[in-house]
């Protein structure tokens, strides 16, 4: 198994790096204190290629693999948790089911403006009532025998992109007696009658993505719009959040780099007592331990996404990586603030927003005692 970054993956680091520094980390503290999606920086991210990585060109993506996704989604973390959340939501939770399991008219007219930007997609699982228990899901998708269409019925929450979306990958109970064999998926439409947003959600942190609520009243959608197969999308839906996962992790390793540099440099800065601070061994043994974990999580999320880009099954590597590295975004940050003193607490150094956008990383995606529960069964073969 080669799970190591290759030149190509260096040059996208190098370039997404570039864009990052530039164009979104001038505005991060902007964006934060407006609560606004920037939709700009957005359709900026898919002319350059970056929302389309893992996806081949014919669908407007740019050819790489998922290697290419998690090193840009940690480098834009580095900068903006809300901007690496936007772009997880986008490629991991929405294109790629519908690359995995869409037709090829569905990737055609949903997966290919996507990737290129040009329109933007959400993932709609969560509900009131569902929320770790994604298979007690209440949304309801019912055939209407004389036309063919779906008719749904519920609400989703918590859905990232999800007033903004074009475009919406939901899961429905189509079999209510049947469980979670009783699952499917769909696509939906903005605009589409019975499908309304509703409120989007004030957040402790990532400020400049958007968290909504869905409503589905007799929405109806061609019988098309079944993405895959029918009862099939619990099944789906495991697949998309192991990706989902792993790029949740890339995200945290993104933004604990940030802290860490943030406090290198005011360590290195900041004098106390005659000297830097960083000369004091207790500011010295944050920064290593700090560095350690970094590269630690780091390593864990390279090799879920080498599995992921040899499409190997990933399932335990993806909830170790993320388990570890959110873990591990919370604790680096915490240092980089009390390196930073009574300044660490305050918005103007940028330790005290990472701190507020790291701690979703460890409840999306499944929560990280979940993370415990997929690690242990795939370890015990359940």
């Amino acid at each position: 198994m080669n799970w190591q970054t290759n030149e190509e993956h260096q040059m996208i680091r190098r370039m997404v790096r570039e864009f990052a520094e530039k164009e979104i980390a001038p505005r991060a503290e902007e964006i934060d204190a407006t609560d606004e999606f920037p939709e700009d920086l957005f359709r900026r991210m898919g002319e350059l290629g970056i929302i389309g990585l893992p996806f081949p060109e014919k669908y407007g993506g740019s050819g790489g693999d998922y290697m290419s996704l998690v090193i840009a989604l940690e480098e834009i973390a580095r900068v903006s948790g809300s901007m690496a959340i936007t772009l997880d939501a986008q490629t991991s939770l929405y294109c790629e089911p519908v690359y995995l399991f869409g037709s090829e008219t569905q990737r055609e007219k949903y997966l290919t403006p996507a990737a290129s930007g040009d329109k933007i997609g959400a993932f709609g699982l969560t509900e009131p009532q569902a929320g770790s228990d994604a298979g007690a899901t209440r949304t309801r998708a019912v055939r209407d025998e004389a036309t063919g269409e779906w008719v749904i019925n519920g609400q989703k929450i918590f859905i990232t992109n999800g007033s903004i979306a074009d475009y919406v990958v939901i899961t429905a109970k189509t079999d209510p007696e049947a469980g979670t064999r009783g699952i499917s998926a769909f696509i939906v439409e903005r605009g589409t009658p019975g499908f309304e947003p509703g409120r989007d959600e004030k957040k402790m942190g990532l400020k400049g993505s958007v968290t909504s609520e869905l409503f589905f009243e007799d929405c109806r959608i061609p019988a098309e719009n079944l993405l895959g197969k029918e009862n099939e999308g619990f099944k789906q839906f495991l697949t998309t959040l192991d990706a989902g996962r792993v790029a949740i992790a890339a995200m945290a390793v993104g933004l604990a780099q940030g802290a860490f540099d943030k406090a290198l440099a005011y360590a290195q800065e900041r004098q106390q007592f005659g000297q830097p601070i960083a000369k004091f061994q207790a500011i010295q043994w944050m920064l290593a331990e700090m560095a350690t974990e970094i590269d630690a999580a780091r390593l864990l999320v390279n090799r879920a996404a080498g599995l992921r880009a040899q499409d190997e099954r990933f399932t335990k590597e993806a909830a170790m990586a993320k388990l570890f590295a959110t873990e591990m975004s919370e604790s680096v940050c915490y240092k980089a603030i009390q390196i930073h003193g009574g300044y660490g607490y305050v918005r103007e150094y940028e330790v005290e927003r990472m701190y507020r956008d790291q701690r979703l990383c460890a409840i999306g995606e499944g929560t990280n005692q979940i993370q415990r529960l997929v690690i242990a069964r795939q370890i015990l073969g359940r």
